[in-house]
């Protein structure tokens, strides 16, 4: 495993552990932008790629949560479980 790789790793449990399950994905794609930032890593959100099939290219086939460092695609899955009720609590007027 590479240094980035680490590093986006842990980055990316540091936010689970804060925020928890249930967000929406952009969420936790905002949050992970900011903490390679952080850490001096350069990274893109939502950058379209093409996609070739035979003579044919589709300009937006694919998008991809964040590439970092122009070498490392990231796709973010939010999960959703038990707990998903406490996290919304912790953001919001719960009793």
């Amino acid at each position: 495993m590479t240094k980035i790789s680490e590093q986006i790793i842990g980055a990316a449990i540091k936010i689970h552990k804060t925020l928890g399950p249930g967000l929406l994905e952009n969420v936790y794609q905002g949050c992970l932008a900011y903490e390679l930032t952080k850490l001096g890593i350069n990274s893109a959100k939502e950058v379209t790629l093409p996609v070739q099939y035979e003579e044919m290219t589709f300009e937006t086939g694919y998008r991809a949560d964040l590439i970092v460092d122009k070498k490392i695609l990231v796709e973010i899955k939010r999960t959703t479980c038990k707990r998903r009720y406490t996290s919304f609590c912790k953001w919001g007027e719960c009793q």
